[in-house]
């Protein structure tokens, strides 16, 4: 399947079935990174649960993150492993035009900036034609210091805190509230 959007080191590609092994070996295998933040699917059957979410319902958007790869004759890039996945929910459009924005990285691709990479690339595809929207959300542990350099290198700006936002892992957790708008992003 041909990629969403293509960068230097990472393209982004809808989620599909034929994902499911790779991703839920990557998911399991990244378990020690993920908690106490984060709960990606780890077996086929609650990867098809969570892939159709973005391929069946409206209001969401669902991107994997996989590394490029020159072609063996040195021809244009592939997609190669799966480094993580981004994800827009909550879309709304009017006059609203916003997501809630997730995201997560596999182990074997956290601290390369690849998901820097990804995340500037939906961007450009949410604020774009693709999407069209306006402003996009990202809701941020405070411990999660990661995430939070993830979103902040991007140029979101911090414009809250929300008590007992999310229930995670069984008990209701603080975020902070981080936000961009089409209008904070850098010129291409």
């Amino acid at each position: 399947m041909s990629p969403l959007a293509t960068g230097p080191r990472v393209s982004l590609h809808p989620f599909a079935a034929s994902d499911a092994d790779e991703f839920t070996a990557a998911a399991r295998a990244s378990a020690g990174l993920h908690h106490p933040w984060l709960f990606p699917p780890r077996t086929p059957e609650e990867y098809a649960r969570y892939a159709a979410r973005f391929t069946e319902e409206p209001g969401r958007a669902g991107f994997l993150v996989r590394e490029t790869a020159a072609g063996a004759d040195g021809g244009a890039a592939t997609g190669g492993r799966i480094a993580g996945f981004i994800t827009v929910n909550n879309i709304v459009g009017g006059a609203f035009r916003s997501g809630a924005l997730g995201y997560g990285a596999f182990a074997h691709a956290a601290g390369r900036g690849l998901m820097r990479e990804a995340l500037g690339l939906v961007l450009a595809y949410a604020f774009g034609p693709a999407m069209d929207l306006h402003r996009l959300e990202a809701n941020v542990q405070p411990g999660n210091t990661a995430s939070i350099a993830l979103v902040r290198g991007a140029g979101f700006r911090l414009e809250g805190y929300s008590p007992d936002f999310l229930l995670i892992d069984g008990a209701w957790r603080d975020h902070e509230r981080w936000a961009i708008t089409a209008e904070m992003l850098p010129p291409r």
